[in-house]
């Protein structure tokens, strides 16, 4: 059996345990990241910790997974009937949210260097939370394609197109740190350039 199938998600410890390992992934790495100091910082032993994840890579993955779904949770406050203009505007924002935050940039990085030496974990990250957002563009791109908002004709495509327009400019500055934080403004002009660009390509 798949050892991440039997991880127990529930109960006080197990919060404890997960936030303990946030904290020490983000501030030392995946590699730098010791289970002495997650136990440490998440207040529980050893042991507790070993029962609830016997490999570090499962918890490493369990932080992401639960950041990842807790973004992808946030409800976005869209009215019913909304142009694809409005709708992208709103899905630009939220994703930019996400890959521009002190998390999602940190867990990128981990990802990236310790992919070679664990192929698993990029790709679980990657099934986690990028995989997911694409999912959900392109059930939305085929809902506007029946309705006759948006000619497309490969979702894939045009959702990863999508997500690369999202990573235009800002999203690598701050990854190799040319800039070290970024305004409403700045995160305004991506989601504009963003949904003209990509209506350019695929609006009616």
């Amino acid at each position: 059996m798949n050892q991440s199938a039997v991880v127990l998600r529930t109960g006080r410890k197990f919060d404890q345990v997960l936030e303990g390992a946030r904290k020490v992934f983000l501030a030392d790495g995946f590699e730098g990241a010791s289970v002495d100091d997650i136990a440490r910082v998440a207040e529980v032993s050893k042991a507790t910790l070993y029962s609830y994840f016997p490999d570090k890579r499962l918890l490493f993955m369990e932080v992401a997974r639960s950041e990842c779904a807790r973004h992808a949770g946030r409800h976005l406050d869209i009215p019913e009937g909304s142009s694809p203009d409005v709708v992208l505007t709103e899905v630009a924002r939220h994703m930019l949210s996400v890959i521009l935050s002190d998390f999602g940039r940190r867990i990128f990085r981990i990802c990236v260097a310790e992919t070679e030496r664990f192929p698993d974990l990029g790709r679980q990250f990657f099934e986690s939370g990028p995989q997911v957002e694409r999912e959900k563009l392109k059930v939305y791109f085929g809902e506007a394609v029946r309705r006759g908002e948006l000619q497309i004709d490969d979702f894939d495509m045009a959702a990863e197109q999508w997500m690369a327009l999202c990573r235009a400019d800002l999203f690598p500055r701050l990854i190799f740190n040319i800039r070290d934080s970024v305004d409403e403004e700045d995160v305004e002009r991506v989601v504009r350039a963003t949904v003209e660009m990509f209506l350019a390509r695929y609006g009616v």
